[in-house]
């Protein structure tokens, strides 16, 4: 299986990587494996700092408005990461590459994840990139949905942001010292 550089896979894989880093080179490799990334590198210990370095700057562009300036910090990261397109067949079908053959797995990851935010968004909308609107959550994540609201990096996250808001909304107002109400009518005539 391919990781599609033109969808979801890459920008779905860097929010994974963002929220939950590797601790080892190892696990990296796992779990890059695991999201359907083709193995054409050897990893060397460096990766690990590289890939790192790459995805604090690449949740810079989540955390820049919507817009010019996250358009400008992308293009950044495709111009450092990415080369001209290409048709490729080195594993018996024709695709496309916008990379060169000779990266490693920082190199790679470098390249599709650019290139496949840069598709997400334009295909999906500049806003589609967000942080955790939960109290507390830093977590990242990709709106891939159909209505382009999303607001949480989970379910979870969001029902217990409801549940937080319900509950603050049925909670009696604080006292104030100052009678309202039923309450202020008998105290007025209790004085008279």
């Amino acid at each position: 299986m391919h990781i599609n550089p033109y969808g979801r896979d890459p920008v779905l894989l860097a929010v994974e990587l963002v929220n939950d880093p590797p601790s080892s080179l190892a696990e990296l490799v796992e779990r890059c494996l695991g999201a359907g990334l083709v193995r054409e590198w050897e990893p060397v210990p460096a990766d690990l700092t590289a890939v790192r370095a790459f995805l604090d700057r690449w949740t810079a562009v989540v955390d820049a408005e919507p817009g010019p300036g996250r358009a400008h910090l992308l293009n950044a990261l495709l111009a450092e990461g990415t080369g001209p397109p290409r048709l490729t067949d080195h594993d018996g079908h024709w695709h496309l590459h916008h990379r060169d053959d000779d990266l490693g797995l920082a190199g790679v990851l470098h390249a599709l994840i650019a290139t496949g935010t840069a598709t997400h968004l334009v295909t999906r909308g500049m806003d589609r990139l967000g942080r955790c609107a939960a109290p507390g959550c830093e977590r990242v994540f990709a709106d891939v949905s159909r209505n382009g609201r999303r607001r949480y990096c989970s379910a979870r996250c969001g029902n217990t942001d409801a549940v937080r808001r319900h509950r603050g909304a049925q909670r009696p107002p604080e006292p104030t010292g100052e009678l309202t109400g039923a309450a202020a009518g008998r105290s007025s005539r209790a004085r008279a």
